[in-house]
């Protein structure tokens, strides 16, 4: 496994985004600063529903065109797209942030009907680790049992979480984004960062 301080090729990152609308600014404002990380190079990852779909926290167009621009690759939005990956070994590691509970469901019993699951699947195929940010209402709830899972799951990590507001949604959790960078770092290193509760 390459490593950020001896590579002499960048670091290959697959960055996905799911919907979880509501925390793409904060999302995208980190994708920012790993695209500046030495060594690094970020190919971008949407879901169908996150590609197209607008809504109170921002157009779809603005948000593929500031992740465009941060990246300097066209976004991957189609299975077609993302297939690719397993069998060229596109990706050293693959982030999925927001990762929502749908995306978790799927991805705990083996479901790859969208570009980032399908992703996640064809990357796994070769034993590289695959990290995940959590963001959604029922990680405490329905949730938990593929959380859980994926917890026992060979090659994948988790950036650390917390309860997002524990008084109005008891079950809500959501990856602490600003921690991407050594959750990633740890991955590449077979390690899970810890604790992984905050």
């Amino acid at each position: 496994m390459k490593t950020t301080e001896t590579s002499e090729t960048p670091i290959r990152i697959g960055f996905a985004l799911t919907g979880s609308f509501c925390t793409f600014s904060q999302v995208i404002d980190q994708l920012e600063q790993l695209a500046n990380h030495p060594g690094w190079e970020i190919f971008p990852i949407m879901s169908p529903n996150a590609y197209e779909t607008d809504t109170r926290f921002g157009l779809a167009k603005d948000f593929r065109a500031r992740i465009q621009s941060i990246c300097g690759h066209e976004i991957w939005h189609t299975i077609f797209e993302t297939e690719p990956i397993g069998p060229k070994k596109l990706l050293d590691v693959l982030v999925v942030a927001p990762c929502t509970g749908n995306t978790l469901g799927k991805l705990a019993n083996g479901i790859s009907d969208t570009s980032v699951t399908l992703a996640v699947k064809a990357h796994l195929r070769n034993a590289r680790p695959v990290v995940l940010a959590v963001s959604t209402n029922d990680a405490l709830a329905n949730s938990a049992k593929n959380i859980g899972t994926l917890f026992n799951s060979k090659h994948i990590f988790f950036v650390p979480m917390a309860q997002d507001n524990a008084t109005a949604k008891p079950t809500s959790i959501v990856a602490d984004f600003t921690k991407l960078e050594p959750a990633i770092e740890s991955a590449l290193q077979n390690r899970q960062m810890q604790p992984v509760m905050l």
